[in-house]
């Protein structure tokens, strides 16, 4: 079982339904509403546990009712919780979500997220020693991402990077990476490109980077620069939230495959998760991403 250390975003989702997005001004009727734990870096978490993986968590929550959920959650999903500290001066993170049509819109207020900080990182020195893979996002500071990567790298671990929300990286913390997981356009900004030169961005960093392409599946090239393709399974979606947190715990919980073999696993992962609501919801077992591979060959 492979042992996956996620540091990141521990968020509650709160998400409304309707029929289109408003426009700028516009006040509409939503058709639904209801609360999911989210958060990138404990839907990743959550995925993985999922999907068999040993999982530990760094992050941070408010001393509320959304953050006492959010660690109850996680517990019972089986994550370790020990390194998630409880913050004394902010609230919970929260993210607002609209669902329409299967696609989705958001808006992240960081809250305690935002306090995690290189301290906190140093503090959880012993849980980087005891795994085999770490795994991290961009809704916590970049200074703190860069503090985890740095210790994966002391500890002879493989630091995964999901950029995302996109952010331009600092050339110290791209030489730190094992591989990178972003779509088109979080892999053109975190190397400072163009969406359309995604291939010549993947070149860059071979054997280094699996881009996520919506329903085209994932790209990534092989040590010697050589482009590879995993495509999509077709389902019908009813949430894409989540999905692409799904594909990163399951990229991390099959690291041992390797690339191509953990990529298809994540495809899997990713098409299952967007059939049931919610981030965290909809996300998969081993078993029912086994049963529907083995319906797909």
């Amino acid at each position: 079982m492979t042992k996956v250390l996620v540091v990141g975003s521990i968020n509650m989702d709160l998400v409304v339904g309707t029929t289109r997005f408003p426009r700028l001004g516009e006040t509409l009727f939503g058709e639904r509403f209801a609360t999911h734990p989210g958060g990138k870096g404990a839907n990743q978490a959550v995925a993985a546990a999922r999907l068999g993986a040993q999982v530990t968590m760094i992050g941070r929550v408010g001393d509320d009712a959304f953050g006492q959920q959010m660690l109850a959650t996680l517990k019972t999903e089986g994550v370790d919780t020990r390194w998630i500290g409880v913050s004394a001066t902010a609230a919970t993170g929260i993210a607002a979500i609209t669902v329409c049509d299967g696609d989705n819109a958001i808006l992240v207020v960081p809250g305690a997220n935002g306090e995690l900080s290189p301290d906190h990182i140093a503090a959880s020195e012993q849980a980087f020693a005891e795994t085999d893979v770490v795994l991290a996002q961009l809704e916590v500071p970049m200074a703190t991402v860069e503090a985890a990567a740095a210790l994966a790298q002391k500890h002879g671990k493989p630091f995964i990077l999901n950029p995302a929300p996109a952010a331009r990286l600092p050339i110290e913390l791209v030489g730190k990476v094992a591989l990178f997981t972003p779509n088109e356009y979080e892999l053109a900004v975190a190397l400072d490109g163009k969406p359309e030169n995604w291939k010549a961005l993947l070149a860059m960093l071979p054997g280094k980077v699996v881009m996520t392409k919506g329903r085209d599946g994932a790209y990534f090239t092989d040590a010697a620069g050589a482009l590879q393709h995993q495509t999509s399974f077709p389902v019908e979606a009813v949430d894409s939230t989540g999905a692409g947190d799904t594909f990163n715990g399951a990229i991390a919980a099959f690291w041992d495959l390797g690339l191509a073999a953990a990529s298809r696993y994540a495809c899997a992962a990713g098409a299952l998760s967007v059939t049931r609501a919610g981030a965290q919801g909809g996300m998969p077992t081993r078993a029912e991403v086994d049963t529907f591979l083995d319906n797909a060959a």
